[in-house]
């Protein structure tokens, strides 16, 4: 494995082990959500979602689309939910 690539994996799985991060990734597996459903879903402000999401979108796991004035986010790609499924299996084990 390469520096750069162990980096990232390590950054990845840091962001997914911050309950909110997941939750967010969970529900976006879901659907596509804007910043204020994240929210009320979350029952957090919409600045912690959206600092949430920034990570996120840096980190390559989401993805936005603008709709107007509103950004509606996904998952990146199909990756990111098989990694959490695989994760859940795995916790979910006896």
């Amino acid at each position: 494995m390469q520096p750069d690539d162990a980096e990232n994996l390590c950054q990845t799985f840091k962001a997914l082990g911050d309950k909110t991060r997941l939750t967010i990734l969970w529900a976006l597996e879901q659907q596509e959500m804007c910043v204020c459903d994240l929210a009320a879903l979350l029952d957090v402000t919409e600045s912690a979602v959206s600092h949430q999401l920034r990570l996120l979108r840096t980190l390559r796991l989401v993805k936005n689309r603008r709709e107007g004035t509103i950004l509606y986010y996904r998952l990146a790609d199909d990756h990111i939910s098989q990694l959490i499924q695989v994760a859940l299996e795995h916790v979910q084990e006896p």
